[in-house]
């Protein structure tokens, strides 16, 4: 009888326990351990004895992903300081400058102005005042209407280019219509306000009168309040107060002057406000005509950029028709603005007039009526551009940099303080500078021209200005326009998002900036989520484990759709590695970064669960580990198979990976074991509840290597777990939307923050497929340091080019995340199915599936990004020989992939928006440069050695050619092992020589000077390299290994490029590989071949022949022999020996056998109860192949082995094994002694299915292999020629060339050298200039490889903007936003509540070990509590082993009173002891005791992962669940309650019906003091009376 006990199949007893499922993650403290799920397993602790009580607990080693980063944070906290500051003065400056300089542009065109001239150059003594002529007037008006027409040019070149190249829709014609009448009232009242009102008004009620612009804001936001809203009577009686100071600020002017332009005021003023009708008007309004402006609005989110092709276009003609218009009704003559417009920009003069001294300094009406003398000054027309420069720039930078504040969450002091701030600070401003021009007009005489001033008020007093320009008035106008744009001050906008998301219309107004700013900023309409819905979800889910939700739900880019749920755009990822042949350093590596994302999202969903916070970045997390090759021949039979010792490695790591993360011993329980068509599957659940599956996979039953590894993830995760859903189509729309698939290898390490990062560019666009992050090589060694610089260069210059002009090709495997709905597309994952038949395929399908994965998702319309901020560690070869067979696979796969892009460009270009012509160029570019590499670097160093070692051009081409050329021959010839042996001995020889190049090249360039084309091009490569560097400060010391880089290049662009392609035809793995373990049929085969082919040698020799194949050495026998102390023997006389008999006798024996094996398992079957000696081992064979199935055959055995076999099996028959139900390798003592179960019947018929369809193993077809072969050579001779014939004509132009350089070059004009002859006898001065030389062909090489510099360099730029953007935005300066005691408690709560929680959750110190090492002083390690420690460690206790548990017993044990209960937990290093933190934890933990007790929420029920509502929910094994007790609704009870139930002594504490969920390997009892808050672990009853199908109840749990 196996020692692994199985759950029975039948139903269990009526009151019996029931099964867990696979999504069950309730640790039931009930359950005893030797209960049937743990198939008789008991885990019990070993009494530690006093004498090895010493501990070694895991060392925090800080590498990789968890490098120290204090400097690196601390530094972007300073940069986000930097921010906030810079952006605030920048946002402020530009508003200020922008409206400034549009009041004193609208103060020049005021027909008939007079202002006081600066006597300073005409007469201290004298006055004079100054008139301005018509055509500075009209440079004033030009001014204007060029500062308008900017920003619609600018919304006019992005809505063409997104129309042009990316997709647009046409809108209703009723709705055009209603948005270009809106945008035409805009217009109009923009220029009625430009040219009529503001000239006959002052600069300071101007200013003023800017606050009034939003009527018809506020009147569509009053209508659209609805009655969801809380406080909506009081926001709308504020309303009201608000929109009435705005119709006051319209009439008030018009009223107290009385004068009829005046009126123009209300009519600009509705008509502007009517441009920003769309941001303030919902489809949900009580209203009407509000919804109905709404649905406009919803469907202008897709017609925006059609509809603003054509409206911008028309609002500048209609502006400037409206300026003509205006001009005219004036009384001038229009066609002076195109007649004088040379004038007006040129030189021209402007008449000064003296007032005489009887005038009293009082400014006539009619300065021509008077008697006055004039004088003519030159007019400074360049006046009029520096100021339009100074208003454009200045609105353009605080549009820009006030978008960048929102981008990263800094809206509230640099977006909205600033631009709030804008109009006092203008007013200030204004009142300063006019109260001292009118009392010095020369104050201003060295800045501004002295007939240039704002139009400023008469008789200027402040106490005039307090009473007469209504400044009391002004006030309620600046507060009803912050009431109206509040918005701004509360953002709800995630990290980065788009502009579209940000503002309403595509660009902004420049002449009314901080109106545009204010007004045009998006408003959130969507409600938030409440933390009482979290209950909601509960209910809708029926899933304890799900019971959370997301707010980050997006709801403005598609309609909504009442079918989804808000559960169903929760935040999926699905982690999924591809493991082979891993070590145990880099599977701990990996399995540490797991960890450390399951302790992340357990500590979310804690805080949402228990503390009710709403957290953005919350997700649902699984991994998913599919192991190649994961079986091997058992060692008792070859007829079994057992997990091979790289999948015990990873069992055997578990614990150690777990231990090294929470800093503590932790021991996991053993897995739970699946049989499964396809091998077998091993389930964990890890300390944060997250499960850990690993997909044993067995070759014989389903296909291996990588790419079908993600078929099965894919078809898996997507295919089964989504599709098959019994819920609405928009609801798997919405899932898939929101699921991912983070890619990973075996070897990767990486933090949760940079899964986050990612996750953040699939939130910001939707259209984006794949994510991938900054892979960073780890190791040690020189090959290593080169891939440090090549990795670096890589990213930082080729990704950040590709994810800036265009797409990133590849998205590695290794780090990645790929959206479901985009994986799930047409032409994806089905077309990632294609089986290899042709030569080509085997090179960019296997080869290169990651490469081949994005160019599908390219070719349907996806983009893949790259994000610089998200850092993976991964383990690169360090050997030269596994680095070139790794770049043996991906360099063909490359231009495999590459040249399938660029044959399918037009279509791609047409289907993809982030793909243009111009990229194509680019990768057009790149790819000539790859292919004539080679070339290009034979030509390098045959110039290099010219200039090196001083030798002419033909003795340096002999030199380079014949080691390339006899290299090739290595690699068409000899094996895999010599050519990498050539190629490294080469390799070393060539970066010898290139050092010497380097110094040869070095002395060439002193000669050349830095003016030569070299120099120029080196100085430029080198400077961007640094420059380069030196933005990444964090890799700053990869450029250390430049060095090594320049003395690889001709092994690696060279030396490299040759053995991958001459290897194409070879498509083994190369990396990782090892011997698999083989039977003994095998072996003895091997042997058999071996003999054979050494036989088959022999005969082929000379002496074979001349012997007359009489045998081989073994076989001879001679009847004179010697030999001398076994070092020779000599045999005379020599002859084969007879070998016919000795075959025959074999034969015969192994028929015998035969027969007799065959007899055996006939009587076997027919009487399998009778008497008989042997039981073949029954084995199933590959349930995946198409011609197979599930049968038994009978293992046949050798005579020896029956002989052995015969003892051992005559006392015990051998049990008949199933591969679905009892497979051998479940029972194996290395996979630990867990819970067996079995995959639902519809999971089974799933991967038969997936097995029979797509992944049943490739048979060993020779012929077909043998076909195979031929066409990858065949595919390779074409390759190489059409590869060697570029490089020889490339090579053959570019040095004939060379070699006439004296008759055909270019002079190159820098670096001339001069020299000067003096001849003595004829007292001559000879000067001649020696110019460099450069052959067109150089040229074009010096050119082209600069264009792609200069392209990669500029986008680099670029990328570290949007790089710095997207990591100051995740960084929070908790200094910079209220104080802890300013804030409540409930928002001090949930500003920490996830760091809170990871520090409640640590199982580090849950027995109070906090201060080993705590402390300070000189004493610090005198007073270390080492024996205490050890004393605690001496007794017999389980810890705690799930983080819930953790927080749950420290959350009790939170109380304010730290004094009387020493015993509160330790918070964060900045949150520690303080006493408002804990008093606000302690205020919410009762909260949520009070909510829990008035709550009506229904049983959970069982596991219902997306909301299916059934009546009846069955196990895995179709067996009705018999729910157990403590699977009850937490409603209804206290906080306390969750964890203590039944008022029992021990069950208070945990007793069986708890609603939390404990580790079941735990019990937990009473301190001895009787404390009910602390606890203390104990084992269990290791001999509880239990039979099998007895029901098991908390009754039959002991106590030790």
């Amino acid at each position: 009888m196996s020692a692994v006990r199985h759950r029975p199949m039948a139903p269990p007893a009526p009151g019996g326990e029931h099964g867990d499922s696979d999504d069950n993650f309730t640790d039931d403290e009930s359950t005893p351990l030797t209960h049937d799920i743990y198939g008789g397993s008991q885990r019990t602790i070993q009494e530690t004895k006093g004498w090895d009580v010493f501990r070694d607990p895991p060392i925090k080693i800080e590498t990789g992903s968890t490098a120290n980063q204090e400097c690196l944070e601390l530094t972007i906290k300073i940069l986000k300081i930097f921010a906030y500051i810079f952006t605030f003065i920048i946002v402020l400056t530009g508003g200020v400058i922008a409206k400034g300089c549009v009041l004193f542009m609208t103060s020049q065109i005021r027909k008939d102005r007079k202002i006081e001239y600066c006597n300073k150059d005409l007469g201290r003594d004298k006055t004079f005042v100054v008139s301005l002529p018509e055509e500075e007037r009209i440079a004033w008006i030009w001014a204007l209407m060029i500062a308008y027409a900017l920003p619609e040019i600018g919304s006019l070149i992005r809505s063409a280019r997104i129309c042009f190249f990316k997709t647009f829709k046409v809108p209703k014609k009723g709705h055009f219509l209603f948005v270009w009448l809106m945008e035409t009232f805009s217009a109009l009242g923009t220029a009625l306000l430009m040219f009529v009102v503001l000239p006959q008004i002052d600069a300071i009620q101007g200013a003023m009168l800017t606050n009034c612009l939003c009527v018809v804001p506020g009147i569509f936001g009053l209508f659209s309040r609805t009655a969801k809203e809380g406080k909506r009577f009081v926001k709308a009686i504020i309303d009201m107060a608000a929109i009435a100071a705005q119709i006051t600020g319209l009439v008030i002017w018009p009223l107290l002057e009385n004068r009829r332009e005046l009126w123009v005021i209300p009519v600009a003023c509705v008509m502007i406000s009517c441009g920003w009708w769309e941001n303030y008007v919902s489809a949900q309004s009580p209203v009407g005509l509000i919804r109905a402006l709404g649905r406009i609005k919803e469907e202008m989110k897709y017609t925006r950029y059609f509809s603003h092709m054509f409206i911008s276009i028309w609002k500048i003609l209609l502006f400037f028709c409206l300026t003509l218009l205006i001009y005219w009704a004036q009384g001038d003559e229009p066609g002076n603005l195109f007649s004088m417009y040379g004038d007006a920009f040129g030189p021209h003069k402007i008449i000064v007039y003296e007032l005489p001294p009887g005038l009293g300094g009082v400014l006539p009406d009619t300065l021509e009526a008077a008697n006055i003398d004039t004088v003519d000054v030159d007019a400074a027309h360049s006046s009029v551009i520096y100021v339009l420069l100074l208003q454009i720039f200045g609105a353009y930078l605080c549009y820009i940099f006030g978008k960048f504040a929102c981008k990263i969450l800094i809206q509230g002091f640099s977006y909205a303080f600033p631009v709030s701030l804008t109009v006092p600070i203008s007013v200030s401003l204004l009142i300063t500078a006019c109260g001292i021009r009118i009392d010095d007009p020369c104050f201003f005489h060295d800045s501004i021209p002295d007939y240039l001033f704002f139009t400023s008020p008469s008789n200027f007093r402040f106490h005039n200005f307090v009473t007469e320009q209504m400044a009391w008035a002004w006030l309620l106008w600046l507060l009803s326009q912050t009431w109206i744009a509040l918005h701004i001050w509360m953002p709800k906008c995630e990290r980065l998002a788009t502009t579209e998301k940000l503002f309403v219309r595509p660009m902004y107004s420049a002449l009314l900036i901080d109106q545009s700013m204010a007004l045009n900023r998006r408003r959130d309409d969507q409600a938030d989520v409440k933390t009482e819905d979290l209950s909601e979800i509960e209910k809708e889910k029926g899933d304890e484990y799900y019971e959370t939700i997301s707010v980050h739900t997006d709801r403005s880019t598609a309609p909504h759709k009442p079918s989804i749920k808000s559960s169903d755009n929760i935040t999926r990822i699905f982690s999924c590695a591809t493991m082979w042949h891993e070590t145990k350093d880099e599977m701990i590596e990996f399995l540490k970064s797991i960890m450390r994302m399951d302790e992340d999202q357990c500590a979310r969903r804690v805080a949402q669960k228990y503390l009710r916070v709403l957290d953005p970045d919350y997700y649902e997390f699984e991994t998913h580990i599919f192991f190649d090759d994961a079986f091997e021949i058992s060692d008792h039979s070859d007829d079994d198979i057992q997990c091979n010792r790289f999948v015990k490695l990873l069992i055997a790591t578990m614990d150690e990976a777990a231990s090294e993360i929470h800093q503590t011993t932790i021991r996991l329980r053993p897995p739970k074991k699946y049989p499964t068509p396809y091998g077998g599957r091993l389930v964990w659940t890890l300390p944060g509840k997250t499960k850990f599956i690993t997909h044993l996979k067995d070759k014989d039953r389903i296909r291996h290597r990588k790419r079908w590894s993600q078929v099965m993830y894919m078809y898996y995760l997507l295919g089964h777990r989504l599709m098959e859903l019994p819920i609405s189509v928009d609801r798997k729309d919405a899932i898939a939307e929101n699921t991912y698939l983070l890619t990973l290898d075996g070897d990767i390490d990486f933090k949760p923050n940079a899964v986050t990062l990612l996750v953040d560019l699939m939130k910001k666009n939707k259209n984006l497929g794949a994510a991938c992050g900054r892979i960073h090589p780890v190791g040690s060694g020189p090959m290593v340091w080169y891939q440090l610089f090549e990795y670096a260069i890589g990213h930082w210059l080729q990704k950040a080019t590709e994810h800036m002009i265009g797409c990133v090709l590849c998205s590695p495997g290794c780090f990645s995340l790929f959206r479901g709905k985009a994986l799930m597309d047409d032409n994806v994952m089905k077309k990632y199915t294609t089986r290899s038949d042709e030569a080509r395929h085997y090179v960019q399908y296997d080869q290169g599936e990651d490469r081949w994965l994005c160019t599908l998702l390219l070719q349907r319309g996806y983009r893949v990004e790259y994000s610089a901020a998200s850092d993976a560690y991964t383990h690169c070869p360090e050997g030269f020989n596994e680095f070139y067979n790794q770049r043996r696979r991906w360099v063909p796969s490359t231009i495999a992939n590459i040249m399938d892009l660029l044959g399918d460009a037009k279509r791609t270009i047409k289907i993809n928006d982030n793909i243009s012509l111009l990229y194509i160029f680019y990768q057009m570019m790149l790819m000539g440069g790859t292919i004539l590499g080679p070339g290009t670097i034979f030509l390098m160093l045959v110039g290099a050695f010219v200039a090196a070692f001083r030798i002419d051009n033909w003795t340096s081409f002999h030199y380079n050619i014949v080691p390339i050329l006899a290299f090739m021959f290595v690699c068409f010839t000899c094996k895999s092992n010599i050519q990498l042996f050539v190629a490294q001995v080469l390799s070393t020889a060539y970066a010898l020589i290139m050092m010497a190049v380097i110094v040869g090249t070095a002395l060439q360039l002193g000669e050349d000077g830095i003016g030569s084309p070299s120099a120029i091009f080196l100085i430029s490569m080198t400077g961007s390299f640094f420059i380069a560097a030196c933005l990444h400060p964090q890799e700053f010391w990869c450029i250390t290994c430049g060095l090594i880089y320049l003395l690889s290049i001709p092994s690696m662009y060279l030396l490299l490029i040759l053995y991958s392609i001459i290897n194409l035809n070879v498509v083994s793995w190369g990396t990782r590989e090892v011997v698999a373990k083989k039977t003994k049929k095998e072996l003895e085969a091997e042997k058999k071949a071996a003999e054979e082919a050494k036989k088959h040698v022999k005969q082929k020799s000379m002496l074979g022949f001349l012997q007359g194949n009489i045998g081989d050495n073994a076989d001879e026998e001679g009847s004179v022999e010697f030999s001398l102390a076994g070092l020779f023997r000599c045999i005379f006389c020599t002859h084969g020996k007879t070998t016919d008999e000795k075959q025959q006798l074999n034969t015969i024996a192994e028929s015998l056998d035969t027969i007799k094996q065959r007899i055996d398992s006939i009587e076997s079957a027919v009487d399998p109860h009778g008497h008989h000696t042997r039981h073949g081992r029954r084995r199933t064979t590959s349930s995946g192949s198409k011609d197979h199935h599930l049968l038994s055959s009978v293992a046949e055995k050798s005579g020896d082995e029956s002989d052995e076999s015969d003892s051992d099996t005559s006392a015990e028959p051998k049990q008949e094994r199933d591969f679905l139900t009892n497979p051998y390798w479940i029972e194996d003592p290395d996979v630990r002694k867990g819970e067996v179960d079995f995959l639902s019947s519809s999971e089974i018929q799933f991967w038969k299915d997936l097995i029979d369809k797509y992944l049943y193993p490739i048979d060993n077809d020779p012929v077909e292999q043998a076909r195979i072969a031929a066409d990858l050579i065949e595919l390779r001779n074409k390759s190489v020629f059409a590869f060697f014939m570029a490089n020889a004509l490339f090579v053959l132009i570019v040095f004939l060339l060379q070699l006439n350089k004296d008759k055909l070059h270019i002079v190159w004009p820098l670096g001339v050298k001069t020299n000067i002859t003096y001849i003595e006898e004829t007292s001559e001065v000879h000067i001649s200039k020696e110019y460099l030389q450069l052959e067109p062909i150089g040229l074009v090489f010096v050119f082209f490889f600069a264009l792609i510099l200069v392209i990669q360099f500029t986008a680099m730029l670029f990328h570290r903007f949007g790089t710095l953007s997207h990591i100051l935005a995740s960084t929070e300066l908790n200094f910079c936003k209220k104080k802890s005691e300013d804030l409540t408690q409930d928002q001090l709560i949930d500003k920490h509540a996830v760091e809170i929680v990871k520090n409640l959750q640590r199982l580090q110190g849950i027995d109070g070990d906090y201060d080993n090492d705590s402390g300070s002083g000189p004493d610090r390690i005198a007073r270390r509590k080492t024996i205490q420690n050890l004393e605690k460690a001496r007794q017999p206790r389980r810890q705690i082993g799930t983080l819930d548990v953790a927080f749950k017993k420290r959350f009790l044990k939170l109380t304010a009173d730290a004094e009387n209960n020493p015993a509160t937990p330790i918070l964060t290093r900045r949150l520690t002891m303080r006493a408002e933190t804990i008093r606000a934890l302690e205020v919410r933990k009762n909260s949520v005791m009070a909510e829990r007790r008035k709550s009506t929420m229904q049983t959970l029920g069982a596991k219902n992962e997306y909301g299916i509502t059934t009546s009846a929910v069955l196990n895995n094994n179709g067996a009705l669940p018999n729910h157990r007790s403590g699977r009850v609704s937490n409603a209804g009870i206290s906080i306390k309650d969750v964890f203590n139930v039944n008022g029992g002594p021990v069950e208070q504490i945990y007793g069986s019906n708890g609603g939390g969920t404990i580790n079941q390997g735990y019990e937990h009892v009473l301190d001895e003091d009787g404390d009910r808050n602390s606890l203390r672990l104990t084992t269990r009853n290791p001999h509880p009376q239990v039979s099998w199908s007895q029901n098991t109840s908390s009754s039959n749990t002991g106590r030790l």
